[in-house]
């Protein structure tokens, strides 16, 4: 069975999930603003209030306060709602300089930069046309009280930052959708979004990656640190293929939260790696980023070892180096490089159908009343974002709690 098929069988009404709603849902969850919901903010006697992480130790934050620029025509001011924070942030971070992540909101301070966070923002002063103040945008932010975007490309279905110093960054990062017609979005489902879209379209396209690749002529597929989101989004999308052995390898502490999951064909410690038959042809998924754990694959699958693919760490802050590993070179995997291949060969329309289906079958199963996957924790304000950070930094956080922020 192929990808699209399997998710094409399993794919359920986005209706039943806006139509699912408990009475607790209205505590942790928002609502899109009518457009004339408020008046526009007075931004002249306004600052800003930014968090600020420092680009050699991640885990430590700084407040900073800024003049509010004035919104010029073509800009838009959002206030910054909610977020999570997850251990791909500890990345953005850790990659921030190799892979320009600090680019994206500059501090104008030596040393500092603005982790970028996915999250919800409210137009709250507009001189775009097409843009209304109180519209809920979904994307990707500082974390900040107030942020000034450039929209161009609008359309019904949101705009584009197309501030100078963005052109030349990855466009899937300058992307702004706008709630109320997102056919994906559900308000009672803000948390979910914020928390897995940006990591389970990561694992959407790794799976499709894969398969578009023949998986490497391989029918085993080793996964390390399993218990991340977007490795277990990866092995969920490729669990409709009964022909694949998905092996998850996690901590010892994990191992248990990995196995309930489900999605592992089989879930083994890291020090139990080489109990596996080296001479089955093996794709190595390395989420771990562990350097010794890699050297540890590469010299026991040898010959078997078809394809290493790289997809990111929080834990090794350095780009692949190493080149004298035995079997195939370590290859960097980068989501926005499959997205426009399949832009290409489907037409952009047809991506986000597909995702979105897949995005709506994996939400149903997060949330599973018998057993979820996932708990909400919220955090309040930049203390509370602060803390979580250092956590994340420090120990990689619980894989059964979900980070939100909410800044008001």
């Amino acid at each position: 069975m192929r990808l699209w098929q399997g998710l094409t069988l399993l794919q359920f009404s986005l209706r039943a999930i806006r139509t699912r709603r408990t009475a607790g849902s209205a505590r942790i969850h928002g609502k899109i603003p009518r457009a004339d919901r408020e008046e526009p903010m007075n931004l002249h006697s306004m600052t800003t209030t930014r968090l600020l992480t420092s680009k050699t130790d991640l885990g430590h934050t700084e407040l900073d306060c800024t003049s509010t620029t004035p919104v010029e025509t073509g800009d838009v001011a959002l206030k910054v709602d909610r977020f999570a924070l997850t251990t791909n942030n500890i990345t953005y971070a850790a990659f921030g300089e190799a892979m320009n992540y600090w680019d994206f909101f500059p501090t104008g301070r030596d040393g500092w930069g603005q982790m970028p966070v996915w999250g919800f923002a409210d137009v709250v002063a507009s001189q775009a046309p097409g843009i209304a103040v109180g519209e809920r945008f979904y994307g990707y932010f500082p974390i900040a009280s107030l942020v000034l975007m450039r929209a161009e490309r609008v359309t019904p279905r949101g705009f584009y930052d197309g501030a100078d110093h963005r052109r030349r960054l990855t466009s899937a990062y300058n992307q702004y959708t706008r709630c109320s017609n997102d056919p994906a979005y559900a308000p009672e489902l803000e948390d979910l979004q914020a928390l897995y879209r940006p990591l389970f379209l990561t694992s959407f396209m790794l799976a499709d990656f894969l398969e578009d690749n023949g998986f490497f002529g391989a029918r085993r597929i080793v996964f390390s640190s399993a218990s991340s989101k977007t490795a277990y989004g990866t092995a969920y999308c490729l669990a409709v293929m009964p022909e694949l052995e998905l092996i998850g390898l996690t901590s010892a502490r994990n191992e248990g939260f990995a196995h309930k999951l489900g999605c592992y064909g089989t879930v083994l410690s890291y020090d139990r790696l080489e109990t596996l038959d080296p001479d089955a042809a093996t794709v190595y998924v390395d989420f771990s980023g562990d350097a010794a754990l890699r050297r540890c694959a590469h010299r026991h699958f040898g010959a078997s070892l078809t394809y290493d693919c790289y997809a990111g760490s929080s834990v090794n802050h350095e780009l692949l180096r190493e080149t004298d590993l035995p079997g195939p070179k370590p290859e960097f995997y980068f989501a926005p490089v499959q997205i426009r291949k399949r832009n290409a060969d489907w037409g952009p329309a047809a991506v986000t159908e597909r995702y979105n289906h897949a995005q709506a079958r994996f939400f149903d199963r997060i949330i599973n009343a018998s057993q979820p996957w996932v708990r909400v924790a919220m955090a309040q304000g930049f203390e509370g974002a602060a803390a979580v950070i250092a956590e994340l930094a420090a120990r990689g956080g619980d894989p059964a709690t979900g980070h939100i922020v909410r800044l008001e």
